[in-house]
């Protein structure tokens, strides 16, 4: 049981920061909203858990589990890289040494620094459509997650009521502290990534 819990709370970190850099800017996140995005990834955690379940019945258990703790470390490195990279562009952005076009490619590169982008009309409040559009991106990392992680024997049905239950909770939160995390101008983002290794390793080695 603990080990779907601690897995929805690490999938949870990038949605409370998520939540808390629309409090900073003032946009609201409507209770129906907050339902989708918890609901969605939670729903692709569950189905990809349950989908790597099915593959490691024809895979050797052994396997499974280097195959496991090499994709969950992989997906927590690249966290944290991504991190460091978002701080850097955004430091060169500040300073004026990176210019962002109006075109396709500026677009991409403002959705990537700023997670209040998915608010596409400005209306400072998060609408059902736009819950929806920014929580299947962000659950391309639950879906990667998911599929690595069902391989180490973990409840699918579980693991997706866990982290709707702690996607919501971390909305809250994150609407609550939003003002004081942004004052610290810092990419907490990378925190994700570390549990994530810790959380590979621990199963590798239980």
């Amino acid at each position: 049981m603990y080990q779907e819990i601690l897995l929805a709370v690490i999938v949870s970190i990038d949605t409370f920061l998520a939540a808390a850099a629309y409090r900073s800017s003032d946009i609201k996140i409507p209770v129906v909203s907050a339902f989708i995005i918890s609901f969605m990834s939670a729903l692709v955690l569950g189905l990809s858990i349950l989908l790597s379940d099915f593959i490691g019945k024809f895979i050797p258990s052994d396997i499974c589990r280097v195959t496991g703790f090499i994709i969950l470390t992989v997906i927590g490195i690249t966290t944290v890289l991504k991190s460091l990279i978002r701080s850097l562009v955004r430091k060169l952005s500040e300073r004026g040494e990176l210019s962002m076009k109006s075109g396709s490619t500026g677009i991409v590169i403002k959705l990537y620094l700023d997670d209040t982008a998915a608010d596409f009309d400005c209306s400072k409040v998060l609408s059902a459509a736009e819950a929806a559009a920014l929580a299947l991106a962000s659950s391309l990392d639950s879906a990667s997650t998911g599929l690595s992680c069902g391989f180490n024997e973990i409840n699918p049905a579980f693991s997706a009521v866990s982290a709707f239950v702690s996607g919501f909770i971390a909305i809250i939160l994150g609407s609550f502290f939003g003002k004081k995390i942004s004052s610290m101008k810092c990419d907490f983002s990378w925190l994700g990534g570390i549990f994530l290794i810790g959380f590979a390793v621990f199963e590798f080695i239980k």
